[in-house]
């Protein structure tokens, strides 16, 4: 299968405005695959408590933070998501030369709601994630219907003052540290000779496998990559027109300029087909401390054609996103003759209306409709990135009244 699976994208002061970190992911999977949007409160456990991913149970620790996520309907983890200290994490799909196929484990996704729900900084997050990887390993068919369809992950890990990008495969890993500018990461390695941290057999197993002659500078990217370059050529164009995007507003990178990437179908980034984008997400984190973050999700397919909207974490929060919860059919390997309809609220209306306005042509006056829902919200929110939360209370509902405010606009049928 060619790799059509997800971009993410960061960018950190001073390439963009108002001091702020800007974090962005289009998740790319089946098209017909439902995406929902959910809020994990921080939650308390016993010694010895155990916690059930998406194909292996493991130790659950202590404590965990507040989470809110996007993940396909049908597991555990997620393809992204932040967390109450405002760490930010999402992952991609990457092929190399250590072969994907094993026993199940943890999956990608699992890893990113682990690391979220465990680390209060990015740093900390690819120490959770590598701790892990050690200890339980990564595997197991990454769609619902296809079991042999499996991949290793990369990383892209954003906090309050700092970038990681973390690339694995199998057990071993190398990550990277980047404290301003701007990165994004496809479906191919990216970390090259500036490693910051890494699996301490890293370099002595590529030498055991004669991928790397222990003379030559290590490049992970070169001495790990996929010996069958098509997949990487593939994801490489990808790659490099998100690259180019970033670079044309270098400086100038706000949340809409996140969005506006996200949406952008010429580059492939909004992609559409079998594989399509089926979630998007952005994330406002100021670098201050006493300033709240924005997260962004969409919980529907086709950026150019959904709403994203806002959510922010307020202390003590316990919601539930009903709106974009889909209906829950039990674990993973739960076996169906047919495939369960896991389409939550939101999806189902914009699915019918987007069908229907195509049909009419009156999709541009609907669009332009929800780009007016989307503008009002944002300009409440740069009110609360600068200022702060005055009525925390007034924002528990924020995620919920918007998607409410999207659902009455698909009633109206324009």
């Amino acid at each position: 299968m060619r790799p059509c699976s997800c971009d993410t994208f960061v960018a950190l002061p001073p390439s963009t405005e108002g001091h702020r970190i800007i974090f962005g992911k289009n998740s790319d999977r089946p098209c017909d695959e439902v995406q929902e949007v959910l809020f994990f409160p921080a939650s308390d456990y016993e010694p010895g408590s155990k916690v059930k991913c998406s194909y292996i149970e493991i130790e659950q620790v202590s404590h965990t933070y507040a989470v809110v996520l996007s993940r396909p309907a049908w597991l555990w983890g997620a393809e992204m998501g932040a967390n109450e200290h405002q760490v930010c994490v999402g992952n991609e799909a990457v092929w190399g030369r250590e072969s994907a196929e094993g026993e199940e484990a943890l999956l990608g996704m699992d890893l990113v709601r682990l690391a979220l729900e465990r680390a209060d900084t990015a740093e900390k997050c690819v120490r959770v994630l590598a701790e892990l990887l050690e200890k339980h390993g990564q595997g197991g068919a990454c769609l619902e219907e296809q079991c042999d369809f499996t991949y290793h992950n990369s990383f892209l890990i954003s906090d309050r003052k700092e970038a990681w990008v973390m690339e694995t495969s199998g057990k071993y890993w190398a990550a990277e540290r980047m404290e301003g500018g701007y990165r994004n990461i496809s479906n191919e390695y990216n970390i090259t000779t500036k490693i910051d941290r890494e699996h301490l057999d890293l370099r002595k197993y590529a030498q055991r496998k004669g991928w790397w002659d222990g003379k030559a500078q290590f490049n992970f990217a070169a001495v790990y990559s996929y010996m069958n370059t098509g997949r990487i050529e593939a994801s490489g164009s990808r790659y490099c027109e998100g690259k180019k995007l970033l670079q044309k507003s270098n400086g100038h990178i706000t949340a809409q300029t996140m969005m506006d990437i996200l949406r952008d179908k010429e580059s492939g980034i909004n992609m559409e087909g079998m594989f399509m984008t089926t979630g998007s997400m952005v994330s406002v984190v100021p670098v201050d401390p006493a300033l709240p973050g924005v997260h962004y999700f969409t919980a529907t397919p086709s950026p150019e054609r959904s709403v994203f909207k806002p959510f922010i974490f307020v202390e003590n929060m316990k919601v539930e996103l009903k709106e974009t919860t889909s209906p829950s059919y039990g674990p993973v390997k739960s076996r169906f003759q047919s495939k369960p309809d896991r389409k939550h609220s939101l999806f189902t209306k914009h699915e019918v209306v987007s069908a229907i306005e195509r049909h009419k042509g009156h999709g541009d006056r609907l669009t332009r409709e929800m780009m007016r829902l989307e503008s009002e919200r944002m300009k409440q929110m740069e009110g609360i990135l600068c200022h702060g939360i005055k009525q925390p209370d007034t924002l528990l509902d924020l995620f919920s009244s918007a998607v409410q405010d999207e659902m009455e606009l698909y009633s109206k049928g324009f």
